[in-house]
């Protein structure tokens, strides 16, 4: 579910962008609500939205629904929950002639060659050789193509990049700051309340789903008259496409605290602050490292679209290494582009290795349910 709400948010800049002088455009809903945005149409916006919505509405209840309704099933615990997962459409496939006819027919056939197919083994040769002796050769020829491309960019060039890293760090920062701060205690409730979840969890995932680049027009109209306006804009737009990998990751955490451990919380009559210090926090930490790794990638591709913006025939940016990406890519200035990306991927390496590897393994070591 996070994934998919994630490929709607690049819906637009997926289906029209250009590069030097070529126009690459796909049809689309993200193409019509970039092409809505370009021209400063607002009620175009609101159609596509509107119907993308009701894709979103569907695809929700006959596909996300009856899976966590199945899924519920594969739960580790020793006490049932209090309010399984339901899905209407589930229900009616487990009582219909469709799903034993499936289950008579697919599932059998399935069984039957897994039965034949067992103990035999298949001897597989090492033919890896050539391959990576190719792969190496392209990749030989990638890097010296990619260090005479570097040598195009200008001292001035490379000073705009690193303000550029710079800039871009703090809004990624801010805009996970301001996601852990109202995604963890939405996420705790409805992942400890099935009541609560039965309605909330829908609408999140439909909130999710709509792209934030679809929505982001309205939010220049009203940010831009704002002190700081385009900073401003862009925090929120990295904000609008990350934070709800925060809020499933922490709903999945908060999903799969035992049973059995919220009741012996109960019983011990553990206060507020000490359940969440010694259940809920705990619990939830492997998760929220997980949520933070992703929703800071996230952040990091939502600049491309986020610090540069195209609006009613005007061009809005700021300063940052997603705006100078942009700008390369729609000039064709190729080594400037190669430098900003490759200065972007560098970043997000060592935030990586340094940050939340570490952090992977605290959770690891004091946090798991084993």
């Amino acid at each position: 579910m996070m994934s998919w709400a994630g490929g709607w948010f690049f819906l637009m800049a997926a289906e029209i962008f250009t590069v030097g002088n070529r126009d690459f455009r796909l049809p689309g809903l993200g193409a019509y609500l970039s092409e809505a945005a370009g021209k400063g149409e607002i009620h175009a916006i609101y159609y596509g939205v509107a119907t993308l919505i009701l894709v979103i509405v569907g695809l929700d209840q006959l596909f996300w629904r009856p899976l966590l309704a199945w899924a519920d099933r594969f739960k580790i615990e020793s006490v049932e929950g209090e309010e399984p997962p339901q899905s209407w459409f589930y229900d009616a496939l487990l009582s219909s002639r469709l799903a034993g006819w499936v289950r008579r027919r697919v599932v059998e056939v399935v069984d039957h060659l897994h039965d034949r197919t067992r103990g035999s083994t298949l001897a597989v040769r090492d033919e890896g050789g050539p391959v990576r002796l190719i792969a190496g050769i392209a990749l030989a020829y990638g890097s010296l193509r990619a260090v005479h491309l570097l040598g195009f960019v200008s001292p001035q060039q490379w000073r705009l990049i690193t303000a550029g890293a710079g800039a871009t760090l703090l809004r990624v920062t801010g805009a996970l700051v301001i996601a852990l701060g109202w995604t963890v205690p939405l996420g705790v409730a409805i992942g400890m309340n099935r009541r609560l979840a039965r309605w909330c969890q829908p609408l999140v995932q439909i909130a999710a789903s709509v792209p934030a680049t679809a929505l982001f027009p309205v939010v220049l109209l009203a940010v831009l008259r704002l002190a700081g306006g385009m900073n401003i804009a862009a925090i929120l737009l990295m904000l609008m496409g990350t934070q709800w990998y925060l809020l499933f990751n922490v709903i999945a955490g908060a999903s799969a605290i035992p049973q059995d451990l919220k009741y012996s919380s109960a019983l011990l009559r553990l206060g507020r602050f000490d359940r969440w210090r010694t259940l809920i926090l705990p619990a939830l930490f492997p998760y929220l490292i997980t949520g933070a790794i992703t929703a800071s990638g996230g952040a990091w591709n939502a600049s491309i679209v986020a610090e540069y913006s195209t609006f009613g025939g005007r061009t809005l940016q700021t300063i940052g290494l997603g705006s100078i990406i942009s700008h390369a890519t729609g000039a064709g200035d190729y080594p400037l582009l190669l430098a900003a990306t490759l200065t972007m991927i560098g970043i997000v390496t060592l935030i990586n290795r340094f940050v939340w590897r570490r952090l992977y393994g605290v959770a690891e070591e004091r946090f798991s349910m084993n």
